[in-house]
C-alpha cells in the first residue's frame, strides 16, 4: 500500500536508501535531513515494512524534484517505483507544479513516464546545493530529466 510517510517510517527509509548510497546509486540521507523532510515522502509498506521510498520535494516556483526513489532489491520489477513516481506525480498535480525533475542513473524508467532528458545546466543553481556533498561533483554522471505537467 502507497501512503504518505509518518515519522514511524523513517529508520525504514534511511535503510533503503542508505542500502543504495553504499552500492553508489544514490544520495545518503542522515536521519537529521529525513526527518526535517517527511512531509515530502511517499512509503510502499507491506505486511508492517518499508520496501519503497520516493520524495517529491519542491525546489523552486513552478518546480519540483522527484528524489530518494527507491524500492527493496528483492521487490524491484513489481511495479512499485511506478505506483511511487506516479504518486508523487499526481501530488506534483495537485500543488499545481508545472514541472517536475529527477536526476538518475535510470532514465529509461523516468522515460516511461514522458520525462524527457535535458541539459543539467537548465536546472536552476538552487538545486545544486545537494549536489555538492556529492563525492562525484562536479563530474555528476546522473542524467537530468524533466516533465511539464
Amino acid at each position: 500500500m502507497i501512503r504518505k510517510a509518518t515519522i514511524g517510517d523513517i529508520k525504514g527509509i534511511q535503510e533503503l536508501i542508505n542500502f543504495y548510497a553504499k552500492a553508489d546509486k544514490m544520495l545518503p540521507r542522515s536521519l537529521n535531513e529525513l526527518y526535517e523532510n517527511i512531509r515530502d515522502f511517499f512509503v510502499y509498506e507491506e505486511a508492517g515494512k518499508i520496501l519503497g521510498c520516493c520524495a517529491l520535494h519542491i525546489a523552486w516556483e513552478n518546480l519540483a524534484e522527484i528524489k530518494s526513489l527507491a524500492v527493496d532489491e528483492p521487490m524491484q520489477k513489481k511495479g512499485i517505483g511506478s505506483m511511487l513516481v506516479k504518486e508523487a506525480l499526481g501530488d506534483a498535480k495537485k500543488l499545481k507544479v508545472k514541472k517536475v525533475f529527477a536526476l538518475t542513473y535510470a532514465p529509461l524508467f523516468f522515460e516511461k513516464f514522458g520525462f524527457k532528458r535535458i541539459e543539467h545546466s537548465e536546472l536552476p543553481h538552487k538545486i545544486w546545493s545537494e549536489c555538492i556533498k556529492c563525492v562525484k561533483f562536479p563530474d555528476c554522471a546522473e542524467n537530468a530529466l524533466a516533465l511539464d505537467i
